[in-house]
């Protein structure tokens, strides 16, 4: 092997290395797997048709998914889990009662992940890939 060819794989093999190294560090968050195993031991959680799942937690704050935002509001959401509320009214009653069955449980999941002693806050982030993965459009940023 030329000296080129052996320093261009040293090099290579460098970088794939380091590559792989940052990979790993960033997708290393056994704090985020220990919170989604908490929320998924909540049989009040597990029930519901969307799973509540906390994305990242660093220095005391924990970002959790949700299905609405500012600009995907929650009864587009609902039409989804709820094929039989498509195209009803906002102010339906049947819409009303599903708007806090919603709010029940994403309180639950917000109050369950508050109680734990390392977490100070929670935000929440638009799940964009479930929306998507069920055939819905939305982008993230309100």
């Amino acid at each position: 092997m030329d000296s080129f060819t052996r320093n261009y794989s040293i090099i290579l093999g460098v970088i794939v290395v380091l590559v792989l190294g940052f990979w790993i560090k960033s997708s290393w968050q056994p704090r985020v797997w220990e919170l989604n195993n908490l929320l998924e031991a909540d049989s009040t959680l597990a029930d519901y048709p969307y799973q509540f799942r906390v994305r990242s937690f660093e220095n005391g704050l924990a970002i959790l998914s949700t299905p609405r935002n500012q600009s995907f509001p929650a009864y587009l959401f609902l039409q989804v889990i709820h094929p039989e509320l498509a195209g009803k009214d906002q102010g339906d009653p049947a819409m009303v009662a599903a708007q806090q069955e919603l709010i029940k449980h994403q309180k639950g999941a917000q109050t369950l992940i508050l109680g734990q002693p390392d977490v100070e806050r929670v935000d929440w982030e638009l799940d964009v890939k479930w929306l998507s993965d069920h055939g819905v459009h939305a982008s993230a940023n309100p």
